[in-house]
């Protein structure tokens, strides 16, 4: 397993104070948990991966996600065990929706 950390400062949506987890850790899939934390308007991510050595892979799929969504104050957990961008991708939007406060 591997663990890789990625930072995204001065996001401007903010999340529900309610957590949100989306997905199944399974063959091929992966798991998203959002939750509100007080982190001066930065986005924490922490994933842990079955699939060692596609950290530049992670991180620009990562740098995609902040760009559609500029979250503030959230701090996100990926469990995944071999799931493809666009998966991730899409587990991340779902999260995302499911968990905006309204009017953000």
């Amino acid at each position: 397993m591997e663990t890789l950390h990625f930072q995204f400062e001065h996001g401007t949506r903010a999340v529900a104070p309610a957590a949100q987890l989306v997905g199944v850790v399974g063959s091929g899939n992966l798991e998203v948990l959002i939750e509100a934390a007080a982190l001066n308007g930065a986005c924490e991510i922490a994933v842990t991966t079955a699939a060692i050595g596609f950290g530049a892979t992670w991180q620009a799929v990562m740098r995609d996600f902040h760009a559609r969504w500029q979250l503030r104050d959230a701090r996100i957990a990926i469990n995944d065990m071999g799931a493809t961008p666009a998966v991730v991708s899409l587990r991340l939007d779902q999260a995302v929706q499911a968990i905006l406060e309204p009017g953000a």
